[in-house]
This record gives C-alpha cells, structure tokens and sequence, in this order.
C-alpha cells in the first residue's frame, strides 16, 4: 500500500540471471584471458554497461548475457578447486635413437614460475612412447607459458631386491634396498635428461592443444 512497487517476478528473475552470468563472467579464472584488452571482452562490457544504464531494456541485456553464458559453457571455466587457471592439453611423443620409450615420466618445470599460481609444473606418464600432461591430475594439460623439460626412464629390478634378502619380502620406498634397486636400474635415455636445466628440453605451452614430440639422443 502507498510503498515502492516492486518489480514483476518475471523481471525479478531476469536481473537474477543476469547478476550470476556477470558474476560468473568476471571472476573465472579461466576466462580472465577475454578480459577488456580484446575485442570480444570490450563487447561484453559495453554491454554490461548498457545494460546498467537502462532497466528498461531488460530483454534486450539478458539475451546478450545468455550469448555470454553460452559461450562461458562452451570455453569452460578453468578456474576449481585447486584455484589455479586454466590449463590446456599437453601430448607428444618421447623416443630415443628412434626407438619408442616404453616407459618413463615426462616432468615440466616453469622457467619463470608465476606467484598466482605458485610456480605449478605439469607431469606425465609415458606409455609406449606416449605421454599426455596433468598438473592437477586426470589428464588436465599444463598453464600456459616456458618450461624446461626433464625426462626419467628406467628398468628397476623390483622381483631380484627382494629376493636378495629385503625385509619380510617387501620394499619400501627409501629403504636400502629400494635405493639399491634404483641405483641398479637400466637406464633407458640418458642421465643429462632427467634434469631440466641441463636437458636442453624446451617448450612453450599456448592456450590451445599443444603437441611436444622428444627425439633423444645420446
């Protein structure tokens, strides 16, 4: 009675989808790469302003806003709960005098680690010859940037350590006879790989899947 007329329900729910997408939009880790400085993000913006100046249309700023969250779904957010950016898939190759390494561990180590995301490498597992990077785990690709590239691959003795005598026919890593086994082990690429500031192994991470073949040597 005589108070301010509250806006309809349908337009409640407009501004609600509105505020979310734009909140969603802006604090995305993922998508902080559309930010003003291209064209696309000064057309969001324009458009958020827009729609601040003007209520009354409404409609006309939730179906821009709506193209937004499409296009939010479609680029995905790389931002969760390990707080760290967005990371892009990372494959390749690893072989060594031309022969495939069967198995191994592919390690990227960040030449200028970034505060943001402390400094955060990616690893993978060779298999066969191939490897595919994680930085969190289950195959998420690296952060953009340089890396140096260290590679580690060899045959460890497992089956002979512990019938040599190995406590209760077991080993545990860090033990005396795990590190016998390791330093034991067939060496399957040379030392100088397994270091990545002396491996001579580099590679730059785009926002875009990216490939990264490594044809060693001795």
């Amino acid at each position: 009675m005589g108070g301010r007329r509250k806006p309809a329900p349908r337009i409640q729910v407009e501004i609600a989808v509105v505020a979310t997408v734009a909140a969603q939009f802006t604090s995305c880790p993922g998508l902080r790469y559309l930010d003003a400085g291209t064209s696309f993000g000064r057309w969001v913006r324009n458009e958020m302003n827009r729609f601040k100046r003007s209520v009354s249309k409404i409609r006309q700023q939730v179906a821009v806003v709506l193209s937004v969250a499409a296009v939010v779904v479609v680029l995905g957010c790389g931002g969760d709960e390990s707080g760290l950016g967005r990371r892009y898939k990372v494959t390749g190759k690893v072989t060594y005098n031309g022969a495939s390494v069967p198995h191994g561990t592919v390690t990227f180590v960040p030449t200028n680690p970034s505060p943001k995301d402390g400094g955060r490498g990616a690893t993978g597992q060779i298999e066969d010859g191939s490897y595919s990077l994680s930085t969190t785990g289950d195959n998420d690709g690296a952060l953009p940037g340089d890396y140096n590239v260290a590679i580690v691959a060899m045959d460890i003795d497992m089956a002979s350590a512990v019938s040599k005598g190995a406590a209760g026919g077991k080993i545990h890593e860090g033990d005396a006879a795990h590190q016998k086994a390791i330093k034991n082990a067939k060496k399957l690429v040379p030392d100088k790989y397994g270091v990545s500031e002396t491996s001579g192994l580099k590679a730059t991470v785009k926002a875009e899947s990216n490939t990264f073949d490594f044809p060693l040597t001795d």
